[in-house]
């Protein structure tokens, strides 16, 4: 079965670079030729739902040139973005875009109005996103709303994800084991991957291999029968 959803945090671009004595900067570069690539590989698998962790909250506390270059490729990619206009994507930016660069934010804004009748593979980009910061907004918008016994359903209502159904695989490039505040309330039972090909040299084939791998898993979901189990 393939994932309707399946969620990416995309390591490893600057170990890329530097293995063969490059500026971190290229890394980043063929890092967005990675998300691209993926972009178009999941359309034609057939996935309905896929995120991209592609700047964290944390992120700010990089060098501050590697961080403009981060904003640089961002606009690089909006400047791209009527391909994914005409094969009728739908692109939600998902984090806290107030702190983003004034044109950065609008521009996403906008992008997000665009596409938001759009009917094919919605694009999820965490661009400021952190899964703390996002509950804990969540919590206070239902406050401000005069509720003060919330359902899981409420919050669920209230997070930025709220156009996708939770992911059914997380899939984690570059070798480290961990979720670096990505989706953890999402995640609670998706199917955790993570494989030590760096983002830039993730490509169809290893995407395939990740999905063959969720595919052989069995998921319980906290009871003892595969819910996905034909019957």
């Amino acid at each position: 079965m393939i994932p309707e959803h399946i969620a990416f945090i995309m390591d490893g671009n600057g170990r890329w670079a530097e293995r063969r004595h490059l500026p971190r900067k290229y890394g980043h570069k063929m890092g967005t030729e990675a998300l691209k690539r993926t972009i178009r590989n999941c359309a034609e698998i057939g996935v309905k739902f896929v995120t991209f962790y592609a700047f964290s909250t944390e992120n700010w506390n990089r060098p501050k040139d590697e961080v403009d270059y981060l904003f640089d490729m961002f606009r690089r990619f909006f400047d791209e973005i009527d391909q994914y206009r005409d094969k009728s994507y739908r692109i939600v930016f998902i984090g806290n875009l107030s702190e983003l660069p004034t044109d950065v934010s609008e521009n996403a804004l906008r992008i997000m109005k665009e596409t938001e009748g759009n009917t094919g593979l919605t694009i999820l980009i965490g661009m400021n996103y952190g899964s703390w910061e996002e509950i804990t907004q969540a919590v206070n918008r239902l406050l401000s709303k005069g509720i003060t016994s919330v359902t899981k359903e409420q919050i669920a209502e209230e997070l930025y994800t709220k156009v996708a159904p939770f992911p059914d695989l997380v899939i984690r490039t570059g070798g480290e084991v961990r979720l670096s505040n990505f989706l953890l309330l999402q995640s609670a039972y998706a199917e955790l991957l993570f494989t030590k090909v760096l983002w830039p040299d993730f490509n169809k084939k290893t995407l395939i291999k990740c999905i063959e791998e969720f595919e052989s898993r069995s998921r319980k979901f906290g009871g003892l029968e595969d819910k996905n189990a034909k019957t």
